[in-house]
């Protein structure tokens, strides 16, 4: 019975013990409710209390915030000098490990150079050969000088004095006749010969002195056109000689230069390093991700391809993407900041260049263009290396005592800013002039001064703020009277007619009522449609696009 009573017991108390929560539960809600309503009807709720904060001036710094990677400002690029000649490429047979530190002289990289060594074998060949006919044109030219000596040293010698000869014995007969006729008419005279024993010796002159004008006549051609007939055709077998052998020569040297070259390209096989560095493979990356070069044994290597980098360690530098909507911020000379994961502490850095155009897209990279921007960094450790990935600070600009205010105060209207002051218990609302901001500040150069006190989000309280009558910065009115303007003449499709547009019966174009009216609002709908829906009357939010509610992922205070 005493377990029955202590059980009843038990059940009371939990009862009682519930009623007391449900009872505190309701007293709850009820004043949660109290202070609900009670705060509507007076227009005083925690709510509407805006929380305030104070301008103030400290220092202000406007950075930029980006990645980058580490490299050598002073590279050397190895590159492939084997040429093709008429193949894809040269084929790499060994390579030296990357990263590895060498000096002037090492060698670097073996090409394949068999194709090169059968081609050496038959360019012997051919320069042989090319030789052999150099020393037969120079012996032909020997013997054709030898020639034209020997005919005017010589034959013609020798014919002429034969001439000679047969001219002075002719001189002899011709006299002996004349002789023998003289004394043939003295003795007829005397009547001891006949009249044709005269007839016989005067004979016998005139033979003799034919006989005479003939070897002279032989003489005067010898002296005046054999003799230079044969010394022009000797001499002109000289000069084809020498010709000749001037054209063996030539063969002869080209084809020693081409012998020479082969053995040039067969020495490039083996490439050697420049100077001292870092070994850094210059493999080649598609825009898609993909390889396009990988250095390794077996890969063809195109002429003229790099395939290896020495970077300078001395001399580092970091190329950043920035990003097109801040790269109008960065200039030369500007400093920076280079955090690196590798090193404790931050490396002090300034702004060599920006490049004037944008980098090449990728597959898989966005719309928006990014611009290569370099740093030198100042006194780099000796322990850094290129690749490394690095935190680039640049600071824009850098003031040392601006009046700011956290960007939550600002209210944007129709491109004029608006802050919400506290007066006493009153509210003002003040349009600021803002100057240089980041994630966490505006600085403000007009429209505030020191310790005003400004409401942090705005625009939940609107009804606070009295905003003047602006012009609507969206130009709605001008940008329609653009687009009722007629369209010049054949600056659209309609305006041109085709031979396909004409009516098949009479040949005229189709009238443009077919088509629709030219001012109807189907076509101006296709040219205006998409630039009137992204304009947003009323917008307002922080400058540089921050929202109210402070939603940026980016740390405080930079630039991404």
């Amino acid at each position: 019975m005493s377990a029955i009573k202590s059980l009843r017991r038990n059940s009371h108390h939990g009862r009682g013990l519930i009623w007391l929560i449900g009872l505190v539960a309701v007293v709850s809600l009820s004043f949660y409710a109290w202070r609900q309503f009670s705060g509507n009807a007076s227009g005083t709720s925690l709510k509407e209390q805006p929380l305030t904060v104070a301008a103030v001036k400290a220092p202000f710094d406007h950075v930029v915030l980006e990645q980058g990677e580490i490299e050598s400002s002073s590279n050397i690029d190895v590159i492939n000098e084997v040429k093709s000649r008429g193949s894809t490429g040269t084929a790499i047979l060994w390579v030296i490990e990357e990263g590895a530190f060498v000096k002037k002289g090492d060698k670097l990289i073996e090409l394949d150079s068999s194709a090169l060594e059968d081609e050496l074998k038959r360019q012997r060949i051919t320069v042989s050969s090319a030789e052999a006919q150099v020393i037969s044109s120079q012996a032909t030219v020997r013997t054709n000088e030898i020639a034209l000596q020997e005919y005017l040293n010589g034959t013609y010698q020798s014919e002429r004095k034969a001439i000679l000869s047969e001219i002075a014995v002719a001189e002899q007969q011709l006299r002996n006749a004349e002789l023998n006729l003289d004394s043939a008419r003295r003795l007829a005279a005397k009547g001891m010969l006949k009249g044709l024993q005269i007839e016989a010796e005067e004979f016998s002159v005139s033979n003799a002195r034919n006989v005479l004008e003939s070897a002279q006549a032989r003489l005067s051609v010898l002296d005046n056109l054999t003799k230079e007939k044969n010394r022009v055709q000797l001499e002109s077998d000289i000069e084809s000689a020498r010709a000749k052998l001037s054209s063996d020569q030539n063969v002869l040297s080209e084809e020693q230069s081409k012998q020479n070259e082969i053995e040039d390209q067969i020495r490039k096989c083996n490439i050697k390093s420049p100077s001292d560095g870092i070994v850094v493979y210059y493999n080649q990356r598609s825009g898609r991700g993909g390889s396009e070069f990988i250095v390794e044994p077996g890969a063809i290597v195109r002429e003229r391809q790099a395939i290896i980098r020495l970077p300078d360690p001395t001399k580092m530098q970091v190329k950043a993407l920035i990003n097109e909507s801040r790269v109008v911020r960065i200039s030369a000379g500007m400093p920076a900041k280079i955090r690196v994961s590798a090193f404790s502490q931050e490396l002090l850095a300034r702004v060599l260049r920006v490049n004037k155009y944008a980098e090449p897209g990728s597959w898989f990279s966005s719309s928006v263009k990014q611009y290569a921007a370099y740093l030198e960094i100042l006194d780099p450790p000796e322990a850094i290396r290129t690749g490394m990935s690095a935190e680039v600070r640049i600071f824009v600009e850098q003031l040392p005592d601006a009046l700011q205010i956290p960007v939550h105060g600002i209210y944007e209207y129709r491109d004029h800013h608006f802050c919400l002051v506290k007066r006493g218990q009153q509210w003002e609302t003040r349009e600021i002039q803002i100057g240089a901001t980041n994630e966490k500040m505006v600085t403000i150069l007009a429209g505030l001064a020191e310790k005003d006190e400004v409401a942090l989000n705005p625009r939940n309280f609107l009804s606070l703020m009295t905003l003047p009558v602006l012009e609507d910065p969206s130009q709605k009115v001008e940008l329609a009277k653009f687009t009722n303007r007629e369209l010049p003449s054949g600056s659209s499709a309609e305006s041109t007619v085709s031979p396909e547009s004409q009516s098949p019966a009479n040949g005229q174009p189709i009238s443009s009522e077919r088509r629709g009216p030219p001012g109807d609002g189907s076509q101006r709908r296709e040219g205006t449609g998409s630039g009137q829906s992204r304009e947003e009357p009323g917008r307002s939010g922080p400058p540089g696009g921050a929202e109210a509610g402070g939603q940026r992922r980016e740390r405080p205070g930079q630039d991404r």
